[in-house]
């Protein structure tokens, strides 16, 4: 290693790059998303036709897959940033996430009321509404423990790890569901003659392939050693400054 040379610098050099990748791909399948929806199935309305159920896979595409896992990863791209703007950003895409998601839900059950389809009687459903639930109380935990200063440093060194573990669990149910979504729109969407369904099927496999490769990078870049956030002493030692003065233990108490 040459002298001056942080140990690493080589592999850091390279994030720009997989970052770029990951964008790409995520752009990729809300784009591909929009086409299927809209290109075979006539786009979208708020009407309570099928219209309407077309906006329920793009907005989970957009908001539980791509930009939750913008929202993981934004502590590897912002990685000299200060770590207070980063949570903030963090905070704001998961919140993006999870108001187009409710709109992507609300949309899927109106359209099943008003066409007196069932809801949730599949794998699908089950496994939808089990990622949103639990996303919805990991952002909410979130914000209780990193964002406002009321939580000591012992629950926050407690709860991070499973707050970085579920994160990247949640990212992975959501893409599963996806793919079931997927199977299940072109399982009844089947015309009579198979050969009927081979375009469409071909894109939404592509989409298919597209999410897990997604998924897969962003699990790459967020669990790296080499692209963590580099200690920042400073940021450290006023963490620590404030933890003290609020648990009350400064230079004047007992």
């Amino acid at each position: 290693m040459m002298e001056g040379i942080p140990l690493g610098w080589g592999a850091v050099r390279t994030l720009p790059w997989y970052v770029a990748c990951s964008q790409v791909l995520g752009v990729a399948c809300v784009v591909i998303t929009g086409v299927w929806m809209g290109h075979f199935y006539g786009g979208y309305a708020w009407d309570g036709s099928s219209h309407q159920f077309n906006v329920h896979p793009l907005c989970m595409v957009l908001g539980l897959v791509f930009l939750y896992g913008d929202g993981v990863l934004v502590y590897r791209v912002f990685r000299n940033e200060s770590k207070r703007s980063v949570k903030v950003l963090h905070a704001l895409l998961h919140m993006m996430a999870l108001v187009i998601s409710i709109v992507g839900l609300v949309a899927v059950f109106d359209y099943h009321k008003k066409s007196n389809i069932p809801s949730m009687y599949s794998l699908h459903s089950w496994c939808g509404i089990l990622t949103f639930v639990l996303f919805f109380l990991q952002w909410l935990l979130g914000l209780a423990f990193f964002l406002f200063p009321w939580a000591s440093t012992v629950l926050k060194s407690w709860y991070l790890p499973l707050h970085v573990f579920f994160g990247l669990v949640l990212l992975a149910m959501s893409a599963g569901t996806s793919l079931m979504g997927i199977t299940e729109k072109l399982l009844f969407s089947s015309p009579s003659s198979s050969s009927g369904l081979a375009p469409e099927a071909a894109l939404a496999n592509v989409l298919g392939l597209l999410l897990v490769c997604f998924v897969v990078l962003v699990g790459f870049v967020v669990t790296k050693e080499e692209f963590r956030r580099p200690p920042n002493p400073e940021e450290e030692a006023l963490s620590v400054h404030f933890n003290t003065l609020n648990e009350g233990s400064g230079p004047s108490s007992p």
